[in-house]
């Protein structure tokens, strides 16, 4: 029998570990947003954003009003407004400056001419009752040529009043004239219609005819003697009034049609300035308003008159020149000599009879 053998046997191998087990393949997937760094502010809050945005009136109940003062209505500012910007439209569309001339120069007249307070408060309100409805005709009736023109110095064009509202302004303050002359005196109020009628028939027509200047003629002569006509006692007015006043209505016309030939005849309007040319109204412009100071110097001449007469010459002239660059300046010369001469008519008072 053997012997047992002292070495020990081996030990049985293990057996290999066994493989870990197989994920499945991921899905591919869109990139996800980058990782935001710690301290990143979030995203605004809308909700406080918008109440940040409102104002204080919607955040809040607006603060009763003052014990004894009734709260404005909603619309009260807007038709505030409204209101400005339709008296101010009303405003520029009367032609302001002719209708404060020829209103001023009425009123100094009647002064002039002997007539109290109480004379002369009728004839400045009846004077400012027609100027107004003859500028605001003028800028209802040129409304379509103004706007064929791109006048957008005319308040209807631009829009800050409405056609309809200068046409209803022009025939009230038509309406007021008739009365506020006829208080004046029936046959005195009537000289007075008539100018203002010559100034809608102007308006209305004439202002593209040859005879353009026959209403300013016509108005600008019945002007004075419907003035010195409303004295007490009715004193028949001297010759020299109305025809220094004939002549000055036309001067005006070559002066106020000056600036505006060239867009006056674009739109069909052919009167008399407009088929002179611009040259020759600019030279023809000072003639009238001279021989206007001339006929006045002339009514009762003295070393007065000849000043005002060689004033006179020297404005026109210098209007004259100075238009060629500036076509509104010889019909600011115009409106100067007029002054010039009512100051003239002041001075002299009690001569005009």
């Amino acid at each position: 029998m053997d012997a047992p053998d002292p070495t020990p046997a081996p030990p049985p191998a293990s057996p290999p570990p066994a493989a870990p087990p197989q994920r499945p393949a991921a899905s591919p997937r869109r990139p996800g947003p980058a990782p935001v760094p710690l301290g990143t502010p979030g995203p605004p809050d809308t909700a406080a954003l918008r109440d940040t945005a409102l104002p204080d009136t919607a955040r809040k109940p607006p603060e009763p009003a003052p014990p004894g003062i009734a709260p404005t209505p909603p619309g009260a500012a807007w038709a505030a407004r409204s209101a400005y910007r339709m008296v101010t439209g009303l405003a520029r569309a009367c032609h302001p400056l002719p209708t404060a001339a020829v209103t001023l120069f009425a009123t100094a007249l009647a002064a002039a001419a002997g007539q109290d307070l109480a004379g002369v408060l009728p004839v400045a309100a009846a004077v400012l009752a027609g100027q107004l409805s003859v500028g605001w005709c003028n800028d209802a009736v040129d409304a379509r040529r103004d706007r064929a023109a791109h006048r957008r110095d005319k308040p209807v064009v631009s829009g800050v009043v409405s056609e309809g509202a200068v046409r209803a302004a022009s025939l009230a303050a038509l309406a007021l004239c008739v009365p506020l002359s006829l208080a004046c005196g029936a046959a005195v109020g009537a000289v007075h219609l008539l100018a203002v009628a010559a100034a809608w028939a102007y308006d209305l027509g004439l202002k593209g005819t040859a005879l353009s200047w026959l209403p300013y003629a016509v108005g600008f002569a019945a002007l004075p003697a419907f003035v010195v006509l409303g004295v007490p006692g009715g004193p028949a007015p001297p010759w020299w009034l109305p025809v220094a006043g004939a002549l000055l209505g036309v001067g005006a016309h070559l002066g106020n049609a000056l600036p505006d030939i060239a867009a006056d005849r674009a739109t069909g309007v052919h009167g008399w300035p407009q088929r002179l040319g611009p040259r020759r109204t600019r030279l023809l412009t000072p003639l009238p308003l001279v021989l206007a100071s001339a006929v006045i110097a002339a009514g009762s001449p003295d070393a007065l008159g000849a000043a005002g007469l060689t004033v006179a010459a020297l404005t026109a002239a210098a209007g004259t020149a100075y238009g060629r660059h500036r076509p509104r300046v010889p019909f600011m010369a115009a409106i100067a000599v007029a002054g010039l001469d009512v100051a003239m008519l002041v001075w002299r008072g009690a001569a005009l009879f």
